[in-house]
């Protein structure tokens, strides 16, 4: 999958996630800091990976110390970050170097 596709996947998937989930779980998106300070406390994870989108969005991968639990949040250009995905049996991936780009 493209950079481009993965972004616009995020950001479709966020977007219908904020409009269509949010009457129903209102505790998942909250302002960025406090997100951090409740992942790091409840289950010790911490950012290992981000990057942005072409929409603005701050997309961030966070995980525990040991693997046990990782989640992924979308934060807006307005400060405020939503839960996308949680799961466990988080593992790195040494990543193989690929030709220029064209």
């Amino acid at each position: 999958m493209t950079r481009l596709r993965l972004s616009l996947l995020v950001t479709a998937v966020m977007t219908a996630w904020l409009f269509a989930g949010a009457a129903a779980a209102p505790s998942a998106c909250a302002p960025r800091a406090a997100i951090l300070e409740r992942l790091a406390a409840k289950y010790g994870e911490v950012p290992i990976a981000a990057g942005v989108t072409d929409r603005a969005l701050l997309i961030e991968v966070l995980a525990s110390g040991d693997g046990g639990s990782w989640t992924i949040i979308a934060t807006s250009p307005a400060g405020a970050s939503c839960l996308i995905a949680a799961g466990e049996g988080w593992r790195a991936v040494a990543a193989k170097p690929r030709g220029p780009r064209t």
